[in-house]
């Protein structure tokens, strides 16, 4: 399914919430409020910069559990999420670190946000979280039961991971396997690591193999205002958080200016496209 049907725009630029530590996180604060506070401003940050969705995550609730998280993280999200969803007229998106799909697709399907953002919908990984497997069979079904058209965006060969079983890996088969095995609506494609780019060489593959059945490819980390004109050569949009940050540093708050000078670069991506186009 096109993108344009969920984004109003080529090329989208999704911005991520970075969620304070909730409640049951070993850095939780005991203040909700400010984590509302929190997820408020940089809403405003995102949306006054020109992105053209956003993405909420629990990361700071570090370290992860592989599976599903406790219900007062579940609770606390929803409430984030409906208050991002009241501060800003954009598609928003649920990623319930570290691969809970179920809870961020429950979140997702009763607050009205579009899309969720799965690290290990296919296959087996090997993380910090000890070995993680794929979730599709019961998200597909969970997404069935529920009546939602939340869109599922999978990663494949996730960061902070590495794949289980055999090497060297073949990515065109593991991004055709998440979309025709495993049912992705996009496919994410990231650096090694937070703020880490993909590597050309696999950005090629991933993108010639979702051309193949009309899949949206994502970069899903290491995007900033020099290199974004390249990778969106050849994905269909951006994920991106650091870049966004102050200083550029992952655990300081959205920096509009710097959400404005990336929206800038990708604008004179998408301009550079239509005059081709033309």
């Amino acid at each position: 399914m096109p993108l344009q049907s969920l984004f109003d725009t080529p090329k989208p630029v999704v911005g991520v919430i970075h969620l304070i530590p909730l409640p049951t996180a070993p850095r939780w604060r005991n203040n909700f409020r400010d984590v509302l506070d929190r997820a408020e401003q940089e809403a405003v940050a995102l949306a006054s910069g020109g992105v053209d969705g956003i993405l909420v995550e629990n990361f700071f609730d570090a370290p992860f559990n592989r599976g599903a998280v406790d219900p007062a993280v579940v609770s606390a999200m929803t409430l984030a999420v409906h208050r991002v969803k009241q501060m800003v007229n954009l598609p928003v998106g649920v990623n319930v670190l570290r691969n809970d799909g179920k809870s961020a697709m429950a979140i997702a399907s009763c607050t009205g946000a579009q899309f969720i953002r799965v690290n290990v919908l296919a296959g087996g990984m090997v993380t910090d979280q000890g070995i993680i497997e794929g979730i599709a069979y019961e998200l597909l079904r969970y997404r069935r039961d529920l009546g939602s058209e939340v869109r599922i965006f999978a990663d494949v060969l996730v960061k902070h991971s590495q794949p289980l079983g055999f090497s060297p890996v073949n990515l065109t088969h593991l991004v055709q396997d998440t979309i025709e095995r495993s049912l992705a609506d996009g496919v994410i494609i990231s650096g090694s690591v937070t703020g880490e780019e993909p590597s050309l060489q696999e950005l090629k593959t991933a993108c010639l193999a979702c051309q193949q059945s009309g899949t949206p490819l994502w970069i899903g980390s290491g995007a900033n205002p020099d290199n974004v004109a390249q990778l969106l050569t050849y994905a269909d949009g951006v994920i991106v958080a650091s870049s966004l940050k102050k200083h550029g540093q992952i655990t300081h708050p959205i920096d509009p200016l710097r959400v404005m000078r990336f929206m800038e670069a990708v604008h004179q991506v998408r301009e550079s496209s239509k005059n081709n186009v033309n």
